[in-house]
């Protein structure tokens, strides 16, 4: 695992300091820190799965890495000459903002309804779309406070099978899914909103990490 730069280091000191509760979560959140960056200095993607509050919580993720979160994301000044002499390209290379590639699991409708429709196998349609999408190297993120959700676990072993690595985000048992996990992060909790008030904490920290490693110049 690398050594956190200086902004890094904070950031985790500051979920540290005010969620002391979380300390047993510190572990594995660096050990999908270091797999995200692997991820991405190779050109990879991050995917996002849950169902109900998570399913939100996946989808916000996704929000907070495609665009900037806390930090400014300056384009490369390879895209913005990759951008001259394009329909808007003046515009666009002063307003579009460096992302992290993420997408989250089940929100294509018409994928999904497909899947569901046409599949006597039922849970399936997020392992559907992964098979479709992944690629070697690529991460998972599922998120399930039971740790039992069948369609997260379902696109996990897809992720496995795919040469990706399948992470879950549960609550404190783990359920099967921790069981299978390559990495797996327990948030403390003796219910469905505390644990997903730590899950909150958990994946705004895991974007301001991974953020802060490849943007380190805080906003304005």
């Amino acid at each position: 695992m690398f050594s956190l730069s200086a902004v890094e280091q904070e950031i985790l000191d500051a979920m540290r300091r005010r969620r002391p509760d979380l300390d047993v979560c510190v572990a594995p959140l660096l050990a999908l820190h270091d797999r995200l960056v692997q991820c991405y200095d190779n050109g990879g993607t991050l995917f996002t799965c849950g169902n109900g509050g998570s399913n939100a919580d996946a989808m916000h993720i996704v929000g907070e890495l495609c665009k900037s979160f806390e930090r400014k994301r300056p384009l490369s000044d390879a895209m913005k000459s990759e951008l001259k002499g394009l329909p808007f390209g003046e515009e666009l290379s002063e307003h579009l903002e460096a992302g992290l590639p993420a997408h989250a699991l089940g929100f294509n409708g018409a994928l999904k309804s497909a899947v569901e429709n046409d599949c006597k196998l039922r849970d399936i349609a997020f392992a559907q779309e992964l098979n479709a999408l992944m690629r070697p190297g690529d991460v998972l993120l599922a998120l399930s406070t039971s740790g039992n959700a069948t369609n997260c676990l379902m696109a996990m072993s897809v992720a496995k099978a795919k040469g990706g690595t399948a992470v879950s985000l549960t609550g404190p048992r783990g359920g099967k899914m921790a069981e299978f996990a390559d990495i797996a992060i327990k948030a403390p909790g003796d219910s469905t909103k505390v644990i997903q008030e730590a899950h909150i904490v958990l994946w705004h920290t895991i974007c301001c990490l991974i953020e802060g490693h490849y943007f380190p110049e805080m906003r304005v």
